[in-house]
């Protein structure tokens, strides 16, 4: 079995495919902040790409999916390193452990990551594509969380845990993009989890 730190190298041609993909996302986003949603066309981001619309269509499906990023990718790759993890560790280090490389790609492109919950935020219509994306994504998780512990994907653990799990890694990044001042993103999710695994425990007063 492939693991989460042995994936195999992509090839000339794969790589090509990524980096056209990212420069599609990149210049929508970038026109998108710019101009607002409304405001710009599939073309006008194919032109920005130094590509065809034609070629922006062999990635996307329309210019929202450019800005929510490869959604159903990154789905695949977060799950492919969940069942990497050998099944004796527990579901919560898993989870973290699972997170490494989401956390890694997050830090290597920190502009475009912050810029995208930017877009986001001050564009709402996002909200919808955004919200199903992250569904398909929790639902591939807990099937994985449920074969892990043994129970069946409708038992409210699975269901639970990947939900939380979904909101710590939304909540550090949140924290980590407004404050560059705050500690390293790794960090931030390191010390959500480290609550959760003590059970959420008030917090001392100032």
């Amino acid at each position: 079995m492939t693991s989460a730190s042995t994936e195999p190298t992509p090839g000339r041609r794969d790589r090509k495919k990524r980096r056209t993909r990212a420069a599609l996302t990149e210049a929508a986003l970038r026109l998108v902040a710019e101009r607002g949603l409304a405001q710009v066309t599939v073309e006008e981001i194919s032109e920005a790409a130094d590509v065809s619309p034609r070629t922006f269509f062999n990635y996307f499906a329309c210019k929202d999916d450019a800005l929510v990023g490869d959604q159903a990718g990154d789905a695949a790759r977060l799950v492919a390193r969940l069942a990497a993890v050998p099944p004796e560790v527990p579901v919560l280090t898993a989870l973290r452990t699972a997170l490494d490389d989401v956390i890694d790609e997050v830090r290597a492109e920190r502009e475009l990551w912050c810029l995208r919950m930017d877009v986001v935020a001050r564009n709402p219509a996002l909200l919808p594509r955004l919200v199903a994306g992250n569904a398909e994504t929790e639902r591939a998780i807990v099937e994985v969380v449920a074969a892990r512990v043994g129970v069946d994907p409708d038992h409210g653990y699975p269901a639970l845990v990947t939900a939380v799990t979904g909101a710590v890694l939304r909540i550090a990044m949140t924290r980590w993009a407004a404050h560059p001042d705050q500690p390293d993103l790794a960090d931030l999710v390191d010390e959500a989890f480290a609550a959760l695994a003590a059970g959420l425990p008030q917090p001392d007063r100032p």
